[in-house]
């Protein structure tokens, strides 16, 4: 059996609480998914998933300015406080 060592490291307590409990719904410990994460990384001797920037795309760009543009003209364009309202008026 190879010889453990410890590994101290910080993070935010909610990101924390949030992957121990994907962890435990996946049967794994924290301790084992950072091990299965550092054991692929060295197979593969590169982080194992992209990393990148988080843009938005063409096509989210152009709806968040349609978005704006109702939302400075409501006049214009018709308002729902939830879907079943919306749902009735596409009936109609």
């Amino acid at each position: 059996m190879e010889k453990s060592t410890n590994l101290n490291i910080r993070l935010d307590s909610n990101l924390k609480k949030d992957a121990e409990d994907l962890f435990k719904r996946l049967g794994l410990s924290m301790s084992a998914a950072i091990n299965v994460f550092l054991t692929q990384s060295v197979k593969e001797q590169a982080i194992p998933f992209t990393i990148k920037e988080n843009r938005p795309n063409k096509k989210l760009l152009k709806a968040l300015k349609e978005a704006d543009k109702m939302a400075k003209h409501p006049e214009k364009y018709k308002w729902y406080d939830n879907v079943n309202d919306l749902i009735e008026d596409l009936k109609k």
